[in-house]
């Protein structure tokens, strides 16, 4: 137990030498100094950070141990980015992005402590369907909704700013997903006609993807956002399968989004503009185009490209060149100053927490968690794909940020309670069965009921065998 605290304690400890050195290198080359308050807030969160590794090691000693540091390589390589684009536009985000940071870890740490068993959310599965599904929908609201890009997916909440919603809703409703597939894997499980080797599930059965995909479609419709619809749909069909283990789930997913998708993009322009942007980023036209063109993706290729194998170094591109350099298009200022080297190591990071996850998942025993921890991973690894495919022209571009590293509150806090979930949940995969020796408690009781079991058995032998005593006087 010894070795694996100081394998924890070190992992972590590399990870904020790492952070240090990229803003001490940023700062230098920007600005020649390190501003006193940023330090001030530096230290702030790396102490927070120890306080949760310290709160893991009591209350959570088995959790994983690869989570948290890259957690905080891929926050700081964030932060440091998003600090270097504030150098070249007058802003202030970073800092920002620091108190936020600050604010994720007093909840990943109170989770890590009053959180000791994650089947308890089990119990609230349609309360937390109720409250995803309001959060998802609460931009439309009138007075506090606001629509940004096109896309209304943000509320105005006085005295934080402008807060995403559709964040915080992906945890609730992976809550419900979770629970509902779990009561109801037996009958989504059977197998109806095979259609070119498929086992296709039944007719009745298909009501809960069904319903999922009109939800999806609808907050595609009301709130015009490809990425978070997506997102939804790609969750619960996901999590469909691991309930199931039916490949056909997956491929009834795919060609009804897809044809959701391909009808959006012929009736709302927002969705098509996308499409035609992506299929042809160097047309003049697209180019050209005041709104929804392709001016972002190429300056963000241009940006890609200039970086190069090892990058220009920080502090020694122009990252700000493209539009949303330090929220959607996080990715392409990583690459233009630390190469497709550091672009490799941020992914290799999002690999490490999604290999934990999902070993967490196959070890875990409960059907619930084996759920819950495969479609948070799941999540993730889809907003990943969809961010690096977007700004890489894999596929167009959904609006999505990338988490922990993109600029925004809402993403930070509630990307950093999903790790908070998979700490917990890895804790309980982890955990050693309890073995039964002679110095526990269980044994002794075990022991006890059976030796008075072998007493009342042998009394009962002795009053059979025991002979009659005849009494009575002599004739």
């Amino acid at each position: 137990m010894v070795a694996l605290r100081l394998r924890q304690i070190s992992l972590l400890l590399f990870a904020m030498l790492i952070s240090a050195l990229a803003f001490f290198q940023m700062f230098q080359r920007t600005t020649g100094g390190f501003p006193t308050r940023f330090a001030a807030m530096l230290t702030l969160a790396a102490l927070l950070f120890l306080l949760v590794w310290g709160l893991c090691i009591r209350f959570q000693p088995y959790a994983s141990q690869s989570i948290l540091p890259c957690v905080l390589v891929l926050t700081a390589i964030g932060t440091v980015m998003i600090a270097r684009i504030d150098q070249q536009n007058g802003t202030d985000v970073a800092f920002r992005q620091l108190i936020w940071l600050c604010l994720a870890l007093v909840l990943v740490a109170l989770i890590v402590v009053f959180l000791q068993d994650y089947r308890v959310l089990r119990r609230f599965s349609y309360v937390s369907m109720v409250v995803g599904l309001v959060l998802l929908l609460s931009p439309m609201l009138p007075v506090i909704g606001v629509e940004t890009n096109g896309a209304r997916i943000w509320l105005n909440v006085f005295g934080l700013g402008t807060v995403q919603p559709g964040e915080f809703a992906k945890l609730f409703l992976a809550f419900f997903f979770a629970a509902y597939l779990f009561d109801h894997r037996d009958q989504l499980a059977v197998g109806g006609k095979k259609v070119l080797g498929l086992q296709l599930p039944r007719i009745k059965d298909m009501g809960p993807i069904i319903v999922v995909w009109i939800a999806s479609m609808g907050v595609l419709v009301l709130q015009h956002d490809l990425g978070t619809s997506l997102m939804f749909f790609a969750m619960f069909v996901s999590m469909l399968y691991v309930a199931t283990g039916r490949k056909s789930w997956i491929v009834i997913g795919f060609i009804a989004f897809a044809a959701g998708a391909v009808l959006a993009a012929s009736i709302f322009s927002h969705v098509g503009s996308r499409v035609d942007a992506w299929l042809q980023p160097f047309s003049n036209e697209q180019y050209n185009k005041a709104y929804g063109g392709s001016y972002q993706i190429v300056t963000g290729i241009f940006g890609l490209a200039s970086g190069g194998m090892l990058g220009t170094g920080l502090g020694q591109g122009h990252p700000s060149l493209t539009p949303f350099a330090n929220s959607d298009y996080i990715y392409a200022s990583v690459g233009e100053e630390l190469g497709l080297t550091g672009l490799l190591a941020v992914l290799m990071l999002y690999l490490l927490i999604i290999a934990s996850g999902l070993i967490t998942a196959m070890k875990i025993k409960d059907g619930f968690g084996k759920l819950l921890a495969s479609g948070l991973v799941f999540t993730m690894a889809f907003q990943v794909f969809t961010v690096v495919g977007g700004i890489t022209l894999v596929i167009p571009l959904t609006g999505m940020t990338l988490p922990y590293m993109a600029a925004g509150g809402s993403s930070l806090v509630a990307n950093s309670i999903l790790a908070a979930l998979l700490l917990v949940i890895s804790n309980q995969a982890n955990k050693p069965e309890p073995e039964l020796s002679t110095d526990t408690f269980q044994y002794e009781a075990l022991a006890a009921l059976r030796e008075r079991e072998l007493k009342e058995r042998s009394r009962a032998t002795e009053a059979i065998v025991r002979p009659r005593t005849v009494t009575g006087g002599t004739q």
